[in-house]
């Protein structure tokens, strides 16, 4: 492939570059996302079917749209199919659908199988049956029936095999089975990698991001002196070599701290945040060959690591096509964290004044703000995107930007205003912020997209909360001060609202990206690093337990609403479940509640510490024990119980609480986990023939020592479910962490953690302990 030239770049390419995707599925609507390399008119008809799926039915609905051009080579668009005559979809029954694409040049006709494949891919398969048609399942009525995958943290060229495929084989198993299907699917942060880029996938992600646009853009640096150069095209920061430009051009923070490795390759442009969408879900845009090593790098390092990662990336690539399939066949739901546009994004008022105040680090958020509205948010909302709303205003803004390339100022600002940018200071040209409370919140045009929503069937509600946009930034204490993730007028808006507006559903769910609660000896490392005012080295103020008026706020709306909480969270790269047992004594709030934290992370991205957490080590050398917490409601603030006093401790509590960790089960082999034949590249697997007699002497791989008892701190994909107990017709809430073997790489397995939907009356006293 010649990567200078666009023309010749796509000229192999089937039409869909990405996609079918599944997005927003409800009784009177189905959405699907797809990218194509043409413009075209996309129809949707959902089919009913009979035979536990395998035979077609009537069309039921019915939905046309035309793509939006964002660049020459791509068009996207997110189609939304329904009912004519109010006809709505059932639980327990399997839907199929089907795509046909009218060229908007010639009107000549495609069908979905015709626009997937090419010379290059002769046969796609996207199917669980013999007609072909990807399906699908509503949620179920009963509780027990439901079944929710989730997920975050998917790094292209992180450690381990990627663990979304595993996906494709849940589905597999059970696709004639509506009650037992993965009925939904929710990523909970990190889809892409903005920063910590590896070398061949930018300079993939670069050349594509060009040959998709049609044009180069000119990124906006800062003119110190008068001779210095104005602007960038991507061609001229190469991979490796952006970590100058990216950290004092941009002020990005990922690479302070001794982090240069995660910005020499950051993304910046425009295509290259579009590309980067293509490439983690579909395996059309890859090319069939990389350069070595020698060819793009100057050191033996350096050309080391370039070919170490596109190892890695060859076997990222090599299982895409599941996740393709498993990506058209159930509903996906998704919310930004922070690396879906850099390390530390909105982390603090210091990062905002660094970052935003910088033409070029304005650009790079604006550019991965519009890539992710038009890539994931328009499928999580699609009524955002309809006429007359912000949504479709967004998008003819982008179209006009790209046709310009890039040099139309109105539709630059216009973008802006609905993707909730900040306007900059006329004088100062840091960004604006407005209080709220005795908090500062980044200002945005009243037109601006909300990433928030909330999804609701018969069984349940899932509310996913933006907490990275909104965020409330202490205004009488430093820059760096931890922040509130939710401002107090978007307490209102995100969770009170939301839960005032249904009652009686059995199970609510919170998506939290940063986590709730997390390991005793992280939150210790935080409030060390706080004190240095070392904030960027490790998130500080990411997690809702470093700020305890903000996690005390989070709490008390939640149990004045609901009982019982299941919340669903990421980014910190293991898998685990805790319980939190709650005890209100007034108002609202005078009654015992629970809270389940369900984490899945990473699913493409473990560490060595991650690894070591993993095993009985953890549980041998620093357990974690029940941790107390006392609380108030006006204002909200909580506070650990420890030996000493604290200075409210004469105060008497309005509320106390117990968090303690649920131990996982010994590790379980599916059915389908045996042996598995597709995972591995062939070169991969002759490796580890190679040198198998050796893993028998790895005694630290040994199944019992892996076998842990807090967390699954390899990659991971989790599938949450629920069981009617016997107790009080209660439920009890599972999660099973799906992940390869160590002892076997080829063989999947499952931990499972499991926890009531109960207060530990246990560890609830009594009487309310007055000391702190």
């Amino acid at each position: 492939m010649n990567y200078q030239s666009g023309n010749e770049y796509l000229h192999d390419m089937p039409l869909i570059l990405a996609g079918p995707m599944l997005q927003h599925t409800e009784p009177e609507s189905v959405t699907v996302w797809i990218a194509l390399q043409q413009a075209c008119q996309v129809e949707l008809k959902v089919y009913d079917t009979t035979n536990n799926g395998t035979v077609l039915g009537d069309s039921l609905f019915q939905g046309r749209r035309s793509t939006i051009a964002l660049g020459k080579s791509l068009h996207i668009v997110a189609v939304t199919a329904r009912s004519l005559d109010m006809y709505r979809l059932r639980s327990d029954r399997i839907y199929a659908y089907d795509l046909q694409f009218i060229d908007q040049t010639d009107q000549t006709q495609q069908t979905l199988q015709q626009a997937l494949c090419c010379n290059r891919f002769p046969t796609v398969n996207i199917s669980y049956f013999a007609h072909q048609k990807p399906t699908f399942v509503l949620p179920p009525n009963n509780l027990q029936d439901l079944r929710i995958v989730h997920g975050s943290c998917r790094k292209p060229h992180g450690h381990g095999f990627d663990t979304l495929p595993i996906l494709d084989c849940l589905i597999e198993e059970t696709a004639s089975q509506p009650r037992q299907r993965p009925h939904q699917l929710f990523l909970t942060g990190d889809q892409i990698y903005g920063d910590d880029v590896a070398e061949p996938l930018l300079w993939v992600s670069s050349m594509l991001g060009d040959a998709l646009l049609g044009w180069e853009e000119r990124l906006p640096v800062t003119q110190k002196q008068p001779g210095d150069v104005a602007y960038y095209t991507p061609k001229q920061l190469p991979p490796g070599d952006r970590a100058d430009v990216v950290t004092h051009q941009g002020g990005f923070t990922a690479g302070l701290d001794n982090k240069r490795a995660k910005v020499v390759s950051h993304l910046l442009s425009l295509g290259e945040y579009y590309a980067s969408y293509l490439l983690i879900w579909s395996p059309v845009c890859w090319p069939n060959a990389f350069p070595q090593g020698r060819e793009m790098m100057r050191t033996r390092k350096a050309t080391r690591q370039w070919d170490q990662q596109v190892q890695n990336l060859r076997q990222f690539i090599h299982t895409l096509w599941k996740v393709r399939r498993a990506l058209a066949n159930i509903p996906m739901y998704s919310i930004f964290d922070d690396h879906d546009v850099s390390d530390d994004w909105n982390l603090n008022q210091a990062w905002c004044l660094r970052v935003l105040g910088q033409p070029l680090g304005q650009r790079a958020v604006q550019n991965a703000l519009l890539a992710y509205a038009v890539s994931q948010a328009w499928g999580n909302t699609p009524w955002q995107f309809e006429a007359e709303q912000s949504g479709e205003k967004l998008l003819a803004a982008a179209h006009k930007w790209s046709a310009s390339q890039g040099t139309d100022t109105a539709a630059y600002e216009a973008i802006a205003r609905y993707v909730g940018m900040p306007p900059n200071n006329a004088h100062t040209g840091l960004p604006e912020f407005v209080p709220d409370g005795s908090v500062l919140v980044l200002d945005r045009h009243p037109e601006a997209l909300t990433w928030h929503y909330t999804v609701r069937s018969n069984c349940h509600e899932v509310i996913v909360l933006d907490t990275r946009t909104w965020r409330g930034y202490p205004a009488e204490q430093k820059p760096t001060a931890p922040p509130m993730l939710l401002c107090p007028q978007t307490f209102e808006r995100q969770l009170s609202v939301p839960l005032q507006q249904a009652s009686g559903i059995p199970a609510t769910m919170v998506i939290a990206p940063t986590n709730v609660f997390g390991l005793k000896v992280i939150d210790k490392i935080h409030h060390w690093q706080l004190q240095r005012d070392k904030v960027f080295a490790t998130d500080v103020g990411d997690a809702w337990n470093i700020n305890s008026k903000a996690l005390a706020k989070f709490l008390t709306t939640l149990f004045e609403q609901r009982q019982k909480i299941v919340v669903l969270s990421g980014d910190i790269h293991y898998s685990s479940a805790v319980r939190l047992s709650f005890a209100g004594t007034s108002g609202n709030l005078a009654t015992q509640s629970v809270l389940v934290q369900l984490t899945s992370s990473a699913m493409k991205n473990e560490e060595t510490i991650t690894r070591i957490l993993h095993t009985r080590l953890k549980h041998w050398l620093l357990p974690e024990k029940v941790r107390h917490w006392i609380g108030w409601l006006n204002p909200p603030n909580m506070v650990e119980q420890r030996a000493k006093k604290s200075h409210r401790a004469q105060m008497k509590p309005d509320w106390n609480c117990a968090l303690e960790w649920i131990p996982r089960q010994n590790i379980q082999t599916p059915n389908f986990g045996d042996r598995i034949s597709w995972l591995k590249t062939p070169r991969q697997t002759a490796k580890n023939e190679k040198w198998q007699w050796l893993q028998q002497l790895m005694f630290w791989k040994y199944p019992w020592f892996q076998d842990g008892r807090e967390v699954v701190g390899v990659n991971n994909l989790g599938l949450v479910h629920f069981e009617l107990t016997d107790t009080n017709n209660s439920y009890k809430v599972m999660q099973d962490s799906y992940w390869f073997s160590c002892w076997y790489p080829t063989q999947i397995v499952y931990s499972r953690f499991e926890s009531q939907l109960l207060p530990n009356q246990s560890l609830l006293p009594i009487e309310m302990n007055l000391r702190a």
